[in-house]
């Protein structure tokens, strides 16, 4: 068996960087495609709601395998586990790269999800169990690297190689750093996380995939097909009934699959919560910023993933940065200071304008990164930290995937909040416009009006974009009220442990 001792005489650092390259093209990959979708709708004449099945099925496949991630890491090897990861995410990648068909496509882009949905949490369990309590902040900050940069620098690197290249080469530059990953992780992977024979319940995993990817699915498709679509609350609530049915079933078993009763542990808990609220907020730059920058002002996507990457740079410097500083203050300090900033940056999001320099945005974009760098990874830390170190499965899987149902539930949200923010602007600017024109009594050419028109949807865009910015700040603000209560913590048996060493000090100098 493994070692589990948490305070390894010596981390596999080795091992972890394996673990780190693979994670790190896995995550790159979920993002990388998005600038691509249209030339794929041109090459394979599909339509937009066909294509946003690349990145919809690759979330979904993630929040399905996710939570069964637990199971995976508790019952089968690092090694063996990483191994086929990697060979499944190589394999799609290889049959994305020379997809004849959309379908194809489409299946391969499956297969690369399911490889990739193990990599992040075997990742974060190898890290908890290699380093002790007092230096995972450092480690974790370097995994923060990986978790945030790597999604952060893929609509920059996309667009260059789009404007030059075909969408394949998206997979053809993945593909050799992913074999190369499989091929040396044969030889020089180890195991560190304990194993135990537990059986899997089949009913339950049914139940979670149902419940899980049910509300993934209705979530991720109300933007497009709107709420009163049948197909969007049907899902959703029979996500809902399933995801219900799956707790209860969980809090039952005696070896449950997901343990849900982690939560009793007060500062995991209210981490869970804080990293929820944070998914929400941090996506409405990711969705609102293209829709800005390109749709509004015209901005190319290379110049648009440009204008992101400066703040993609900081979130890379300040990753292992924050790991220090949380060792040193943990994470409340960090964490106040972060959401702070993430509140005023919000808050001037929601008062762009139409002449807003470039310059500007890219500087209160790189703020707005630099706070979030210094919340996502101390916070979840710190909530791992107060768990024993077998329910360290339990808690990154619960960790992954919520952010993944948050984001897809937040996503829906804020662009149902811009899409009807902009028709009621809209109505009330065309009123005015029509109400000017029956006071002039002299009627626009058909190009004036044509003119007057699309001025009219730019500016109910606009203030649609700037009142999602500030539902945005709202949202970040509950995050920074909820920060306030983090307190520094440990796992119950480390604390015993230092009680123990303080009682026994108290007795020698007593003596």
């Amino acid at each position: 068996m493994p070692n589990t001792n948490a305070n390894l005489k010596k981390p596999p650092y080795g091992m972890i960087a394996i673990l780190f390259i693979g994670a790190f093209v896995a995550i790159l990959n979920e993002t990388l495609l998005n600038v691509a979708l249209p030339a794929i709708m041109e090459e394979f004449d599909v339509k937009a709601t066909a294509v946003q099945w690349l990145s919809t099925g690759y979330m979904l496949i993630n929040g399905i395998l996710i939570p069964a991630s637990a199971f995976f890491i508790q019952r089968f090897s690092d090694k063996k586990l990483f191994i086929v990861a990697m060979s499944l995410f190589s394999a799609g990648t290889l049959l994305a790269s020379i997809a004849p068909a959309f379908g194809v496509l489409l299946a391969a882009r499956m297969i690369q999800a399911s490889g990739s949905a193990i990599m992040m949490p075997l990742l974060m369990n190898v890290m908890l169990t290699a380093f002790p309590v007092e230096k995972r902040g450092s480690a974790m900050g370097l995994f923060g690297l990986v978790m945030i940069t790597a999604p952060a620098i893929g609509p920059t690197l996309s667009g260059w190689l789009i404007e030059h290249y075909s969408w394949r080469m998206l997979f053809d530059i993945v593909l050799p750093i992913a074999v190369l990953t499989l091929a040396i992780s044969i030889f020089k992977l180890k195991d560190v996380t304990p194993q135990r024979a537990i059986k899997l319940d089949v009913i339950s995993l049914i139940l979670s995939s149902i419940g899980f990817g049910g509300l993934l699915y209705g979530f991720s498709s109300a933007g497009d097909k709107g709420w009163d679509s049948p197909i969007v609350y049907g899902t959703i609530v029979i996500g809902a009934l399933a995801l219900i049915s799956f707790v209860f079933r969980q809090l039952r078993m005696e070896d449950p699959m997901l343990e849900f009763r982690i939560y009793k542990y007060p500062m995991f808990a209210l981490s869970s919560v804080i990293s929820i609220v944070i998914a929400v907020a941090m996506f409405s730059a990711m969705i609102l910023m293209p829709i800005y920058v390109q749709t509004l002002r015209g901005i190319s996507p290379m110049d648009s993933g440009l204008l992101m990457l400066p703040g993609a740079i900081v979130m890379g410097i300040m990753s292992p940065i924050t790991g220090k500083l949380f060792d040193k203050y943990g994470a409340r300090t960090l964490a106040v200071i972060g959401l702070t900033i993430t509140v005023i940056t919000s808050f001037y999001f929601s008062k762009i304008s139409m002449d807003t320099p470039y310059s500007s945005l890219v500087l209160l974009y790189t703020f707005r990164m630099l706070g979030m760098s210094m919340v996502m990874m101390p916070v979840m830390t710190n909530g791992l930290n107060q768990l024993p170190a077998k329910n360290n499965p339990h808690g990154t899987a619960l960790n992954n995937t919520l952010q993944q149902v948050s984001g897809a539930i937040g996503s829906a949200l804020l662009i149902t909040v811009m899409n009807n923010r902009t028709e009621s602007k809209a109505k009330d600017l065309a009123a005015d416009a029509l109400a000017n024109v029956d006071a002039n009594a002299a009627q626009p050419s058909a190009q004036a009006a044509a003119e007057m028109k699309q001025h009219i949807m730019d500016q109910a865009m606009l203030h649609g974009i700037n009142f999602t910015f500030f539902v945005s700040t709202l949202i970040a603000c509950v995050a920074l009220i909820l920060a306030f209560f983090i307190k520094r913590v440990k796992p119950p048996h480390e604390e015993k442990i230092q009680e123990q060493r303080t009682v026994g000090a108290v007795e020698a100098v007593t003596e």
